[in-house]
């Protein structure tokens, strides 16, 4: 029987930088970020999957469900994003993660250029490690999506708020498993409107 594995897309920032919300912006490809990580995930074969958004949530609950017509409630507006991404972590799992779910891909809104083989690479290295963090990584350079494995559920949901799930990710440094993607878009962070035109570029 294949693990149950879920996802949780952070969406819930103001996009202060940017001046406008990440997850509605257009990647190089036309689709918006936040449905082009949606289906990066549905791609790798993830079916249960959380959009936790804040100030702009109508906004992206319609790009969604024009998208993906037949996967109603993704999006979950975090009730106070103030308190940060840690915050909107929890409030995607507690919509998708439950007694039978082994492993949680976890990534930003900010990581448009994620790629379903870089999923599926990430799923494939816990499968055959059960490590109990899974990344991916060119040299020194992190991505996402970030997978935890349930091991870590509880550490998740008990961390500080203002340390984050970094607070985790650091305690558990040493039995990190980092994975070559096949491709360097997981690598990609939009923050500014010069990251964006780079992107664009």
């Amino acid at each position: 029987m294949r693990a149950v594995i879920a996802a949780v897309v952070l969406a819930g920032g103001d996009s202060t930088r940017m001046g406008s919300p990440k997850a509605l912006l257009p990647a190089p490809d036309g689709q918006l970020f936040v449905v082009r990580i949606v289906r990066a995930f549905a791609d790798a074969g993830i079916r249960t999957m959380a959009v936790v958004t804040g100030s702009a949530h109508e906004a992206i609950v319609e790009a969604l469900e024009a998208a993906f017509p037949d996967r109603p409630g993704m999006a979950l507006r975090n009730p106070d994003p103030s308190r940060g991404q840690l915050s909107s972590l929890w409030t995607g799992m507690d919509a998708v993660v439950h007694e039978d779910t082994e492993a949680l891909l976890v990534t930003l809104v900010d990581v448009p250029m994620v790629s379903a083989a870089t999923v599926s690479a990430v799923i494939e290295a816990w499968r055959r490690a059960r490590a109990p963090i899974v990344r991916p990584a060119v040299g020194a350079r992190h991505g996402h999506p970030v997978l935890f494995d349930r091991s870590l559920f509880a550490e998740l949901r008990e961390a500080p708020l203002d340390g984050g799930a970094k607070t985790v990710v650091r305690r558990h440094e040493a039995r990190i498993l980092h994975v070559v993607p096949p491709d360097e878009g997981c690598l990609h962070d939009v923050d500014t409107p010069e990251d964006y035109e780079a992107l664009r570029g």
